[in-house]
């Protein structure tokens, strides 16, 4: 398997200060820790890749502090002695799991040591891509998707939010809550003094020419999961258009929050790019899902 990586932050249209965050690692194997993207694919080393998002919050209460601190964090976890130890003792998941605690116990430090900083939080969402395998935990809101131009986008993380309450209890639907007035107050982040913040974690097979996605809620809380799609379908044979063209949508739709994006492109030992369909089987595949005919 090879990958190849790109991401982006912006500010957006309404803020004063951008307070979302990313980190990316392509080998964690040479502990190389990349500012925006890949040149090339590459192939996936023993140790595999990293991708980490996270959107602060706490406005003047220096949001942009805690997902700076999370990511750092995060970072420090993923050292070349801890992943070797994880992978040693076939624990993925727990260096994610404590990866995650350990940047919202440094949160909370920093809290405690300045309290003019107390109010100030952030969501977060690590992929660690691995042995073909999507190794994801967050917690918040904000998310990760995979696309694969022969089955779509599939949300693969469920947000720690008010409105997916409701949605899980049925008391509103998927597309109400899109809209709903209280779509932004999450239920579980980083920087709660008063509680420990636990992680969800999933694990997802990855195939090639896939793609996976992370991204704050300045492009998911804004622009729906279908044209999420459609960009993915048009670009997914550059990632940096993907990521591009991603930004401008989010920008376009009205760019009121601030706005992140990761993506690693995904493709087999024996390729050179991923496939790219025509505009026939982009139409059918599209008639095919709007009618849910596997």
């Amino acid at each position: 398997m090879k990958i190849k990586i790109a991401a982006t932050t912006d500010i957006g249209k309404e803020r004063t200060n951008n307070e979302d965050a990313y980190i990316l690692c392509p080998d964690l194997l040479q502990q190389e820790w990349i500012q925006n993207e890949t040149s090339s694919y590459i192939p996936c080393s023993k140790y595999g890749a990293l991708m980490v998002v996270a959107d602060g919050m706490g406005g003047a209460n220096a949001g942009e502090v805690a997902s700076a601190i999370a990511t750092r964090s995060i970072r420090s976890s993923f050292s070349k002695v801890n992943v070797c130890d994880s992978l040693n003792s076939n624990d993925i998941d727990g260096l994610i799991q404590s990866c995650i605690i350990n940047a919202d116990d440094a949160i909370n430090k920093k809290i405690w040591e300045n309290p003019d900083t107390c109010g100030m939080g952030t969501t977060i969402v690590v992929c660690w891509i691995i042995d073909n395998v999507a190794h994801i935990g967050w917690c918040g809101d904000s998310r990760c998707y995979v696309y694969n131009p022969l089955y779509g986008i599939k949300q693969l993380t469920k947000d720690h939010s008010l409105v997916q309450e409701l949605v899980d209890k049925g008391e509103i639907s998927e597309k109400e809550a899109f809209t709903h007035p209280d779509n932004n107050v999450i239920t579980r982040g980083l920087g709660d003094v008063d509680s420990e913040s636990t992680p969800e974690i999933i694990n997802y097979p990855l195939s090639p020419n896939d793609i996976v996605l992370l991204c704050s809620d300045g492009l998911c809380g804004y622009c729906t999961n279908r044209a999420i799609e459609k960009i993915l379908g048009e670009n997914n044979i550059d990632i940096m258009k993907c990521r591009d063209e991603l930004m401008k949508l989010a920008l376009d739709t009205g760019g009121y929050d601030n706005i992140c994006i990761a993506l690693a492109s995904i493709i087999g030992d024996n390729q050179s790019m991923p496939i790219s369909l025509t505009t026939t089987q982009r139409f059918w595949l599209n008639i095919k899902r709007l009618l849910k005919i596997e």
